[in-house]
This record gives structure tokens, sequence and C-alpha cells, in this order.
């Protein structure tokens, strides 16, 4: 298992993208490592507490991914969300790396896409589907203690968050060594609600994360 890490000098004293992004390739680094039994403990840990959400229970619609390679969380993310009168979105990454969003209709809706993607083949509902989503769960490579969310770098769900409502519940799903004291931010980034590990489930104050 990863075992929790905090950045520390030169790289947090540096410029926050020259910091991000040596964190980033450490993280990723990191997840390479990992073997095929704790992803898949991971996946089915994080399953589990996604299920236990009770913002889960009460969401009419929610917008998530398709994990893929080492990101964490279960292959069948989609449907581990979806349920009776619930409708559940996925993006579709487009040329300028922002997203469009499609509902998902079941396992047999998703194709291979870009990147080595799997997005939703279903109509195009437009970059602002994302802001109806009551729960919005979102990939990252690590969270610090004030919610501050570190992704891949692309700004595809910086773009996403900022056209969220105000009440949107937003989580993100990561390995145990992934939730840190503190990761590089820049004016762009947005907190989140909270974080979920197989370890545990880490809520932000609201105030700071929305």
């Amino acid at each position: 298992m990863a075992e929790e890490h905090t950045p520390q000098d030169p790289e947090m004293n540096s410029a926050p993208a020259e910091a991000k992004r040596a964190l980033r390739a450490r993280l990723l680094a990191i997840r390479k490592s990992l073997g095929s039994a704790e992803r898949a403990n991971t996946a089915g840990a994080l399953a589990g507490a996604l299920r236990a959400l009770p913002e889960l229970a009460a969401a009419r619609t929610v917008a998530a991914y398709v994990p893929v390679g080492a990101e964490p969380g279960p292959p069948d993310l989609a449907e581990v969300l979806a349920g009776p009168g619930r409708r559940v979105l996925l993006p579709v990454l487009m040329a300028d790396d922002d997203l469009d969003w499609a509902a998902y209709t079941g396992p047999d809706s998703l194709v291979a896409a870009g990147r080595g993607l799997r997005e939703p083949a279903g109509p195009r509902l437009g970059p602002a589907a994302v802001g109806g989503a009551d729960l919005v769960v979102v990939p990252g490579l690590a969270v610090d203690r004030r919610g501050l969310r570190m992704g891949r770098g692309g700004g595809s769900y910086d773009r996403a968050l900022a056209r969220l409502a105000p009440g949107a519940f937003t989580v993100v799903l990561l390995y145990d060594g992934e939730l840190l004291d503190v990761v590089p931010a820049e004016p762009h980034d947005r907190p989140v609600r909270a974080a979920l590990t197989p370890a545990r489930t880490v809520r932000f104050p609201v105030d700071e994360a929305s």
C-alpha cells in the first residue's frame, strides 16, 4: 500500500505550476507501481464507500467518469452509482479538453474513445449539463486538508466544477496515500466537498468547498 506522504521543499517553494508537475509525476509513478490485487481491493472499498454516501441516496442526477488504467475506483463506477429514478452523466472529452456530457444507459452504451478513454455513445447534452448534477464524482491525483484537488493538468474538471450549482456535492476517489497535507494550488483550482479512500471518508468544511 502506498504510504501517505506530504510534499517537501524545494518543490513547494517553487511556482505552483512547477510544483504540480513534480508532484503529479511522483503520484503517477506510484500508481503505476501498484499491483492488480491492490487496485482491485481499492476499487471494491471505494464502491462500498460510494454506496454508503447519503448524498448518493438523495441524488437524482449524478455526474461521474469511467476509471481507466490505475485510476482508483470500480471499472463499473457508473453502474455503482445508477439507481431507480437516478440519471448518471458521463463525460465526453472535446478537442479543447473541455467536457461535454451524455447519459449512461448501461454497460453497452460505452464505446472506446481517444486517450484510452471510454465514453457514452448517446446524444451529447452540452458542457452545461453537469450543472444539473446533485452529486459529482471527480477524478484526481491528490486532495489536501483544505479540499483542494490536483488533477492531471488538462483543466477539464476545473472548468466542469465551475459550472456546478452551489449545493452540488463533489467527491474525489483516491488511494490511501493520496490525501496530503498540502497540494500546490493556483487561482483557478476549486475545492471539493469530500474525498474517499479505501480507509476513510473525509469531508471538508462547506465554506471552503463552495
